[in-house]
């Protein structure tokens, strides 16, 4: 486990090379998508127009994502924020090859398990979604608002190792979300993602 949390930290690392010249730009329409969960319904993020979503990038065997659900941090989240009408689509973008990749009965399972609270997991098995969308890390955060305009991209807090108290974080994603629920404009639209490389092909 250390050593796969080190290729992770050299992972997040070598991504500041990386930039955002190819993500979609914040303030213009996020590309729409069609996805099936992992019960087999059927996603459009067309279909959410009126209200804001949250999408997720995601991959229960990285341990970045393992801690945010285990020290529930990201369930806390969901709950939070589905209660307040947000609609919170997890992304799974993992090559079907990939030692990491996992079923639909095993995605429910890890995920019932931690006590994920989000509206639906979303399975990109040709991983065209995670392309559209420039996703570099898992976890990796986006807000789009009700009129399907993205609004942040970006890391969920500045504390990558997990090292500071809850308190001292600076909390990007949720700062971000309040303001666009708000109707205002968010601070800080942009920040560097951190955690394990989205897993585009078999062997990344």
């Amino acid at each position: 486990m250390i050593k796969y949390i080190a290729f992770c930290i050299i992972a997040i690392l070598s991504l500041s090379l990386v930039g955002f010249a190819d993500s979609p730009a914040i303030g213009e329409k996020a590309p729409d998508f069609t996805l099936t969960d992992t019960y087999g319904n059927t996603h459009n993020l067309a279909d959410y127009e009126g209200k804001v979503v949250v999408l997720e990038w995601t991959n229960p065997n990285c341990p970045f994502v393992v801690r945010h659900y285990v020290d529930d941090l990201m369930p806390a989240l969901q709950r939070e924020y589905g209660e307040k009408g947000v609609v919170w689509l997890v992304v799974n973008t993992t090559h079907p090859e990939h030692r990491d990749f996992e079923t639909n009965e095993s995605l429910n399972t890890i995920f019932s398990e931690w006590n994920a609270a989000y509206h639906a997991q979303l399975v990109d098995l040709d991983v065209s979604v995670g392309r559209a969308y420039n996703a570099l890390t898992t976890p990796q955060m986006y807000i789009i608002d009700e009129g399907g305009i993205l609004r942040y991209n970006g890391a969920i807090d500045d504390d990558p190792r997990g090292n500071k108290p809850f308190e001292e974080r600076v909390q990007y994603f949720q700062n971000a979300l309040e303001q666009v629920l708000a109707n205002e404009e968010v601070e800080i639209t942009e920040t560097r993602p951190y955690g394990c490389t989205v897993k585009y092909t078999k062997d990344t």
